[in-house]
């Protein structure tokens, strides 16, 4: 099984070698950060690839950029997105309540125990979700739009 400083690297080199222009790629990693961030686990694609071809982004990048939230970073990522959003929106729902109610969603991952945690927690959800959506997806634009060009400048300087 590969490490995750290998998985990584491979990421890395699926991004900078694809055959497209930089805005393009960074255009799809963005795309895949928005849904990503905003999307419930498991239907991020349903958006992320439309989207994709809409916007004239990277296929590629749409559907690995969704991969910020998967099996291992959801744990992390959804209670701390609930909290942000509860807080947005004024309710009282304090980070242990939004950890205990998302357990069943993280552990079942499905869209009944979804649909299950509430209207103050799914709103808390989508709203932090769309939170971190916006400020993620100008970043992860000019990010691997920098990062992308820096890899090109070094392989061939005058092709920039």
């Amino acid at each position: 099984m590969a490490s995750l400083k290998e998985k990584i690297k491979g990421l890395y080199t699926k991004m900078v070698t694809e055959n497209a222009p930089a805005e393009y790629i960074a255009k799809g990693w963005a795309i895949g950060i928005f849904w990503g961030c905003f999307c419930p686990f498991g239907l991020q694609l349903l958006f992320s690839i439309p989207t994709s071809f809409i916007l004239h982004g990277s296929k590629i990048g749409a559907t690995l950029g969704t991969l910020i939230t998967n099996h291992f970073t959801i744990f992390l990522i959804y209670p701390v997105q609930c909290y942000f959003g509860s807080r947005i929106l004024g309710n009282t729902i304090s980070y242990a309540e939004t950890k205990a109610a998302l357990t069943d969603v993280i552990r079942e991952q499905s869209y009944e125990a979804l649909i299950n945690m509430g209207t103050d927690l799914a709103a808390a959800f989508m709203t932090g979700g769309l939170i971190f959506a916006l400020i993620m997806t100008p970043i992860t634009y000019f990010g691997v739009k920098k990062i992308v060009l820096k890899y090109r400048k070094g392989k061939n300087p005058s092709t920039i």
